[in-house]
């Protein structure tokens, strides 16, 4: 049981790992674009006047699904712990403390999960659309709350890993 869940836990790591990478990749690749037709356009005083359309929401939107997405990979690296008050513990005790801390964000994951999910059936039923592209909101949406059903899902997942199986943890680290 272990084995499969930590199996299920890396592949959904390296997906969303993939994900933030191309949101990633995008944004810097829309902002480059953005900033050099600016550029040229100042350089050639106004004769070349390409522009890249609606870069802010775009830049908006793949910020959105590259953080969800890198939190969603990252979470058991999440916690940040504080010798003071975690040095004298035993690791056994330590990672059902972090089993513990990592529901709030299997809790937060499905929160952020049905609330962007509502949002996309709304966008989609009254034909929501962005500002300046004119796309449509619905779909945005949906792809921010997978994201958040990834972080949730995750999190569950080392959740249970730090507080059902801590003592194999335990063991393991040992060897």
């Amino acid at each position: 049981m272990q084995t499969f869940l930590e199996r299920a836990s890396h592949w959904l790591a390296l997906s969303c790992r993939l994900v933030a990478g191309v949101a990633l990749v995008a944004l810097l690749a829309v902002t480059i674009a953005d900033v050099s037709t600016r550029y040229l356009y100042r350089l050639t005083e106004g004769t070349i006047a390409l522009r890249v359309s609606g870069s802010v929401e775009l830049v908006s939107y793949l910020m959105l699904y590259a953080l969800l997405a890198a939190m969603a990979a990252n979470v058991e690296k999440s916690q940040v712990v504080v010798e003071v008050f975690s040095h004298g513990l035993p690791d056994r005790l330590k990672h059902r403390l972090h089993g513990v801390y990592l529901l709030g964000f299997a809790a937060l994951g499905a929160i952020l999960f049905f609330g962007l999910l509502e949002s996309a059936m709304a966008a989609t039923q009254h034909g929501e659309i962005t500002q300046d592209l004119r796309l449509p909101m619905g779909p945005i949406y949906l792809v921010a709350a997978l994201l958040s059903l990834l972080l949730g899902v995750r999190s569950l997942l080392h959740a249970l890993l730090g507080m059902l199986f801590a003592a194999e943890v335990e063991v393991s680290h040992g060897d």
